[in-house]
């Protein structure tokens, strides 16, 4: 059996292989010509009587070449079972030696163009030397791009990426099992599940250069059990994702369950721990130690003056698109100026007054009164994750706010968001970029997200199993949903926001 385009509509994208007469089609969020199989191969029954052939060459089973998943369509779900003579296994053993050689011939191919294109030894000159990309994509399970877009970004924050990879691995299968690939129903009653350990392995999938794209389908399984709101096919929001993510590792970590060991969570000695004072929802882990910050949320009763003072840790900043910029759609526009990250920040802490339904309740009035709020940063987190609030609610629809921002790749000053700025070094205040999620796209339902990140001083573009070097110039440019800045350690002369 070879592997070719599908014949209906040429499309190389996800294919999906019927088990009974070996043909590909594309899967079900390309053209859905798999499905289309399926549904023609049951005409005939529903005219004639079914005999014991015809209910055999149903074609209801076929397999995802992409994570060898198989999928029965009469019972819409993914399935576990193999034949008496494992024949399932045999077409997974022979898809991937198929893929294993296209890859060894690709690899074959990059390398010979590298030694002969001088444009390309142009492209992927590091440090004098010529070298291959080395970024491994991931594969979009069925509208999972919001996923792989959160993860190749937190792949590429090393202080945090470097931990879990450096955690052990945790056996989570026994006896005849252990060791090897089980494929799981989306449904199975299984509970020894472990959102850390998965994530742990995508992670150590990445940039290894192993592989052009791996596919987190046991990842996704996870989030699945655990996290039942994604659960489906449908396109999900990347920053409730992230933040699902991050609450669920920070719960885990601690929990000291299904294989987490509690030396997990961060000592007093450890230097993650060292500067870190946040903690959210019980002890600290890497998630609070690398994105935790605390704001101070100031509210003052504007009839008797009475001040309340409220401290809050947050893992991410949501920042509103100020409204005079919001049909300001691109950056060479003409009308009025460009909408920056520091309008975002500044519209975030500067003093409001509330309206008429955030009327504040004043312990001294003994009543709900007028008042004003403002927002200070009482401490920065070594990862200052900012979240550009681009969806918002009408009457009846979700709609996007597509203004451009404009943003900085290095020197984001925070120190004048500070409480008290004094306390803190020139640098401690001072953000590099290190990634950018980008949602392309009219709403949250729909569209496609895709990241850029830095990566040993190269950007690169994440667009699920396409990873492709880019530039500067063209990640400044980004419509940006998501942004990931590192604070900086080192001191270097840089231009400030």
């Amino acid at each position: 059996m070879s592997l070719e385009k599908n014949p209906v509509c040429r499309s190389n994208k996800s294919p999906w292989v019927c088990l009974t007469c070996s043909s590909v089609h594309c899967g079900r969020y390309v053209n859905g010509h798999a499905k289309k199989h399926y549904e023609d191969a049951q005409i005939p029954l529903t005219n004639h009587k079914k005999s014991e052939k015809q209910e055999k060459a149903q074609h209801t089973v076929c397999m995802d070449c992409s994570s060898y998943s198989t999928y029965c369509y009469r019972c819409d779900d993914f399935v576990i079972n193999d034949t008496k003579l494992g024949l399932v296994q045999k077409v997974r053993e022979h898809l991937q030696n198929l893929e294993n050689s296209a890859f060894t011939a690709d690899r074959h191919r990059k390398r010979k163009l590298l030694e002969n294109s001088s444009l390309n030894s142009k492209l992927l000159k590091v440090n004098g030397s010529t070298t291959a990309i080395c970024a491994t994509g991931l594969r979009n399970l069925g509208n999972t791009c919001f996923m792989n877009a959160i993860l190749q970004s937190l792949s590429n924050i090393e202080q945090f990426c470097c931990y879990f990879k450096e955690l052990p691995a945790v056996e989570l299968r026994n006896g005849k099992t252990a060791g090897r690939r089980t494929y799981h129903t989306r449904s199975q009653g299984d509970n020894n599940v472990s959102l850390v350990e998965e994530f742990r392995k995508t992670l150590c999938a990445l940039w290894q250069g192993s592989q052009t794209a791996f596919s987190p389908e046991s990842l996704f399984y996870v989030v699945w059990k655990i996290m039942p709101n994604f659960r489906g096919y449908q396109q999900q929001d990347a920053h409730e994702f992230m933040r699902y993510l991050l609450d669920h590792l920070h719960l885990e970590l601690q929990g000291g369950f299904n294989g987490i060991s509690r030396s997990s969570i961060l000592q007093e000695n450890s230097p993650l721990s060292a500067s870190n004072k946040c903690c959210i929802n019980g002890a600290s882990t890497v998630v609070t130690a690398i994105f935790g910050g605390i704001l101070q949320n100031e509210v003052n009763c504007l009839i008797c003056g009475t001040e309340s003072r409220k401290f809050d840790p947050f893992l991410d900043l949501s920042l509103d698109i100020p409204s005079q910029f919001r049909n300001k759609r691109s950056k060479n526009q003409e009308n009025g100026p460009v909408c920056s990250l520091r309008d975002c920040l500044r519209s975030f802490t500067d003093l409001e007054e509330l309206d008429e339904t955030e009327l504040y309740m004043c312990h001294k009035c003994k009543k709900k009164q007028k008042s004003t709020k403002k927002f200070w940063i009482q401490k920065l987190p070594k990862v200052l994750c900012l979240h550009l609030k681009r969806f918002h609610w009408t009457a009846y629809l979700r709609n996007k706010v597509d203004t451009y921002v404009e943003f900085p790749l290095r020197g984001l000053d925070m120190k004048c968001y500070l409480l008290e700025p004094e306390n803190s070094g020139p640098e401690n205040c001072l953000y590099d970029l290190a990634a950018v999620v980008v949602h392309h796209g009219s709403g949250v339902g729909s569209g496609h997200y895709t990241a850029y990140a830095t990566h040993e001083g190269r950007w690169f573009h994440f667009n699920d199993s396409t990873v492709t070097l880019t530039d500067e110039d063209t990640v400044v440019k980004a419509k940006a949903y998501i942004l990931f800045y590192v604070e900086r350690q080192a001191k270097a002369g840089s231009d400030k926001l």
